[in-house]
């Protein structure tokens, strides 16, 4: 699946934990640059069932809307990243995932050991994003992300922009199937815009892509049940579920141990179980 042998689609539900390098990850989980932290978080998170590991060094927060977000640079998101991946992947075989959206951190990134790149804009951001990922034959997860959102039919149409996202990432080198499409909970979208996405995750089906979907702790689920991001692990259950029903591939957790517990349970009903 998105060119990594160890991962064939449709097999079950591979979980994608979350590992932010920040000091402002919007989940409170962030291990900053305390390698220590990471290493017991990230085989912590591999014991408990994680599939990919997803390494972050900026919010994906938008500045401006969110207290205390700002734009990090390059070469800020470089020091914090680097030493994470190299020290993940010198001590596992785990694939790890770079989230940017700048074509040099990700192109740094995969030397030290990335074997997808999770952008949140889709190639879109940066112009020369899927040229690196064309030329490193990584993995690649596109996003649908916008700031003019405008929808007639937010999933009909985020699923028409995601396939022409998908076709012209085609046409500059990246090969589709190592391409993974994610709808993007809660960027560029409100909250019933996100539950109705939800709801028909069974469209996505359509492009012809793995589906990947990150509902954890999001503030959809907080609006919702009116609770902090903290106390938001029963309503990632339920999301994380129904989406499971609807067949997407992946989910992106920050409660890994739970919510692999929840996936496999959620396979065993909907893709049978395996004794």
């Amino acid at each position: 699946m998105f060119g990594i042998k160890a991962l064939k689609s449709g097999s079950k539900t591979f979980i994608m934990g979350v590992i932010n390098v920040t000091p402002d990850s919007f989940s409170g989980d962030g291990v900053g640059s305390d390698l220590e932290a990471l290493n017991h978080k990230a085989l912590a998170f591999i014991r408990n069932g994680a599939d990919i590991l997803d390494i972050g060094g900026e919010s994906t927060r938008p500045p401006g809307l969110y207290k205390g977000v700002v734009p990090v640079s390059e070469g800020e998101e470089l020091k914090r990243i680097i030493p994470a991946i190299s020290s993940i992947t010198s001590s596992t075989s785990v694939p790890v995932s770079i989230d940017t959206y700048k074509a040099e951190v990700a192109l740094a990134a995969i030397k030290a050991g990335a074997s997808i790149v999770n952008d949140v804009w889709g190639l879109q951001k940066d112009p020369n994003m899927a040229a690196v990922v064309a030329d490193t034959n990584v993995g690649v997860v596109i996003t649908h992300n916008t700031n003019t959102p405008c929808y007639t039919d937010v999933v009909e149409d985020t699923v028409s922009s995601l396939s022409m996202m998908v076709d012209e990432a085609v046409k500059k080198g990246v090969k589709r199937e190592s391409i993974v499409i994610d709808p993007g909970i809660g960027f560029g979208k409100n909250v019933v815009q996100n539950l109705e996405i939800l709801r028909r995750l069974d469209e996505y089906r359509v492009i012809g892509r793995p589906v990947m979907v990150g509902t954890s702790r999001k503030s959809t689920i907080g609006q919702v049940l009116n609770l902090p991001v903290g106390e938001r692990l029963e309503g990632t259950a339920a999301t994380v579920a129904l989406a499971i029903s609807k067949g997407v591939d992946i989910v992106r957790v920050h409660d890994v141990k739970e919510m692999a517990r929840v996936s496999k349970m959620s396979d065993a009903v909907v893709r049978g179980w395996n004794q």
